[in-house]
This record gives C-alpha cells, sequence and structure tokens, in this order.
C-alpha cells in the first residue's frame, strides 16, 4: 500500500483515496458499508435503545408540533408504531404479539382521531380506554422481558428506561380519562395533554414539579396509583441489578 501523501490541489481525504487507488465513490461503498452494517446491527441487537429515544423524542417534539393539527396526528401515530416495536424488542411469544398488535392498531386509529378532534370528550375518552390498557400491556411485557435470563444485556438495560417511559405514558391517558370523566380534576383550568405528561413523569419520579396538582378524590386516587408504580418499579429494577451482580461475584469466586 501506498503511504498517504497531500497531492497540491486535492483534500486530504481525496488524496488517500486516489494513492490508495480508489476512486471516492467506490471507497464510500467500501468503508460506508460496514459502517452501516454496523450500525444496522446495533439497532438490531438494542431495540429498546431506539424505543427509549423515540419516546425521549417525543418529548421534545411535542411543544414544537401541539399547535399543529397535522403535527399532533403525526406524532400520535409515530409514537404508536415506535411503541409497536416494542413487540419485537421484548421478543413476546406469537399469542402475545397478536395481544399487542390487537391493542395497537385500534390504539393508532384513535390516537390519529384524537389529534384531528382533541376537544371531542368521548373520542378523547375512547382514546385513553385504549391507549391505558396497550401501554400497560407493553409495560408488562418489557419488565417481563428484563426478568427472563440471569444475564444483564445493553438491551436491557436501555429497556429499563423504555418501560418507565411507557409507563409514563400510560398513567397521562388515564389522567386524560380522569379530566374527561370528572371535570375540574386537577382545577378549574384544565390542563393540557402535554401538561398531564409532564404530570406523569413529575409523578413517576417522585419529584412533584408539576406547577398544579390533582383536586378531586378521583384524581388524586389516580396520582397515588402512579406514586405507587413508581417506586415498586424502581424497587424490582434495583432488586434485578443488585441480584444479578452478587450472583456475577459468587460465580466468580
Amino acid at each position: 500500500m501506498v503511504d498517504a501523501v497531500f497531492l497540491p490541489g486535492r483534500s486530504l481525504t481525496r488524496s488517500i483515496l486516489l494513492l490508495r487507488g480508489r476512486r471516492p465513490q467506490e471507497a464510500r461503498a467500501h468503508y460506508g458499508g460496514p459502517v452501516l452494517a454496523d450500525a444496522f446491527r446495533w439497532i438490531r441487537n438494542t431495540p429498546s435503545a431506539v424505543i427509549l429515544a423515540a419516546q425521549l423524542a417525543a418529548v421534545l417534539a411535542y411543544p414544537f408540533l401541539d399547535g399543529s393539527t397535522q403535527g399532533r396526528a403525526i406524532l400520535g401515530v409515530v409514537q404508536v408504531v415506535v411503541v409497536l416495536s416494542a413487540v419485537r424488542a421484548v421478543r413476546l411469544s406469537p399469542a402475545l404479539s397478536t395481544v399487542a398488535i390487537a391493542l395497537g392498531v385500534p390504539t393508532m386509529v384513535f390516537a390519529l382521531w384524537e389529534s384531528v378532534t382533541p376537544g371531542t370528550d368521548w373520542v378523547v375518552l375512547t382514546s385513553a380506554a385504549l391507549h391505558i390498557p396497550f401501554y400497560g400491556f407493553v409495560s408488562y411485557a418489557m419488565i417481563r422481558y428484563l426478568f427472563t435470563d440471569d444475564v444483564l444485556t445493553h438491551d436491557e438495560v436501555f429497556a429499563t428506561g423504555a418501560a418507565f417511559t411507557v409507563v409514563a405514558w400510560g398513567f397521562a391517558y388515564l389522567y386524560s380519562a380522569v379530566q374527561v370523566l370528572w371535570p375540574g380534576s386537577f382545577g378549574a383550568h384544565e390542563p393540557s395533554w402535554f401538561d398531564l405528561l409532564f404530570l406523569s413523569f413529575t409523578t413517576l419520579t417522585n419529584t412533584g414539579l408539576a406547577d398544579f396538582a390533582p383536586v378531586q378524590e378521583h384524581a388524586r386516587s389516580a396520582v397515588m396509583l402512579e406514586q405507587i408504580a413508581g417506586v415498586f418499579y424502581l424497587g424490582l429494577v434495583v432488586a434485578r441489578i443488585v441480584g444479578m451482580a452478587g450472583r456475577r461475584h459468587h460465580a466468580d469466586r
């Protein structure tokens, strides 16, 4: 192989490629192929990371799209599609995969419908009634996936965060249903769905940063359920990691 020498009038990268006897187009195919293959392999092996990234991206994107009907529609459908991909991530049995798809398809339809008619109570309520069991089932499936073996993989680490965000989304839809059924549950000024998602995250993490609070009994009951779920989930994850570390320590002896 010829040593790389900078050729006058050529960029350093192009000079190296020319001295190696490759055209830039050929070199991109030669070096880009393995890089892309590695990227796709990483995505295939860690789908929970993709789900977590998509969930967090939706949180960041929602404030920019909230005023747009098309934006809300796209975000709602993409959100359900991404979570449906969790079916592959958690390696469900065919029967459980069928359940997830059966819940996910109508959920996607009403996510789109709700984004078009956000003020229609029966649409909001039906959408919440579909989203709650869908996100609950996916949360169960991902937590089940975390406890399938005695080896903590990189994907399972990302799955802990992905499952956490899925639980938060599910409770946000529960709050939305409570607000429709019992108006004024979260104050005289009804919070938006994104405000309810913010309340869900602050409740699940037990940080209490929301600038509004449940003021009626049904809303407070729902918030207490999420507080318990947050503590329970943290205990499960910590017990899982500590237990596996202990088994590894004994195995190394």
